[in-house]
């Protein structure tokens, strides 16, 4: 059999119908995941949180490569390290400099513990590999129930505290202020968030959680300012990068995480365009107003 070079191992179609019926689990898991992701992600941009994403899915990574080495759920212990991650971080910084050194301190922490775990492993190393980059057809039917219950927690939650945590991201002194309990509502977001990431792990490895969570939501800030069209926009984006992805990686010997982070990544660099083309319209627009001379008045 000839070597079918590069480009045949990233796009490979044969059979893809036959295999299609592989992934239903994983089209279901990466569409709730987009849902979840893009929604969840518009805060994490207001209340600029990528990097306690970052730390949090480190957290959640050796979580799950624990339970892998001592044979018990996956994802019971992915949300469990995300869920410590987020308490620690929400608790001990609610400021941002303080946050971030917590988050500095949990990442190595967290990848250092799941590296240790997955060298005592002995299983297969598609198992190791895919908690690290995503693995296309790593949800079974358990770990989908898992991850349906754990999302609609995470919109249960999100449509509750929907608004006040709008009003806590946009302006905190103020809405604490008007009695808003910021501090509350920052602890709920930031546990909501762990298992938002706790779900992301599962489907695109704990290396690249942030191009479903974050990204999306930058993404769509870069052309509307309008809070309720971002929340749609990033699930449209989340949803498209996701499924997208597994679509593309379907038959493939790639994981899936190359083809999230560049589908991903794409709509962003579009997102960026358009919106500097928007603004650059704008400005042109406000000097040609200022610059127009009043008509001569008739006398």
């Amino acid at each position: 059999m000839s070597d079918p070079g590069i480009w045949g191992r990233i796009f490979n179609f044969d059979d893809y119908g036959q295999l299609l019926g592989l992934v239903q689990n994983s089209i279901i898991a990466g569409a709730v995941l987009g849902l979840v992701g893009g929604l969840i992600g518009t805060f994490v941009m207001m209340r600029d949180l990528p990097f306690a994403v970052h730390g949090i899915s480190e957290l959640s990574f050796a979580g799950a490569s624990g339970a892998l080495l001592i044979g018990t759920n996956v994802v019971l212990g992915s949300l469990t390290g995300s869920i410590l991650a987020a308490l620690v971080i929400g608790l001990l910084g609610s400021r941002a400099r303080d946050r971030n050194s917590i988050i500095g301190v949990l990442m190595p922490f967290g990848l250092g513990l799941g590296v240790l775990f997955l060298a005592l492993y002995k299983g297969r190393s598609a198992n190791k590999f895919g908690l690290l980059t995503g693995q296309i057809v790593a949800v079974d039917t358990p770990q989908l129930s898992w991850l349906l219950i754990t999302s609609a927690v995470v919109l249960a939650g999100l449509v509750v505290i929907w608004r006040p945590l709008a009003f806590a991201s946009t302006d905190p002194e103020l809405a604490a202020g008007r009695g808003v309990p910021v501090a509350a509502l920052s602890s709920v977001f930031m546990v909501l968030l762990g298992l938002t990431v706790a779900m992301s792990v599962q489907i695109v490895g704990a290396l690249l959680v942030l191009s479903v969570v974050c990204t999306p939501a930058a993404a769509a800030m870069r052309i509307t300012a309008s809070p309720p069209l971002v929340a749609l926009l990033s699930v449209v984006f989340a949803v498209g990068s996701v499924v997208g992805g597994i679509l593309l990686a379907l038959g493939s010997a790639i994981p899936i995480s190359p083809y999230v982070t560049t589908i991903s990544f794409l709509i962003y660099i579009c997102c960026r365009i358009v919106g500097a083309r928007r603004q650059r319209k704008g400005w042109a627009s406000v000097r040609g107003t200022r610059t127009t001379p009043l008509p001569a008045t008739a006398h």
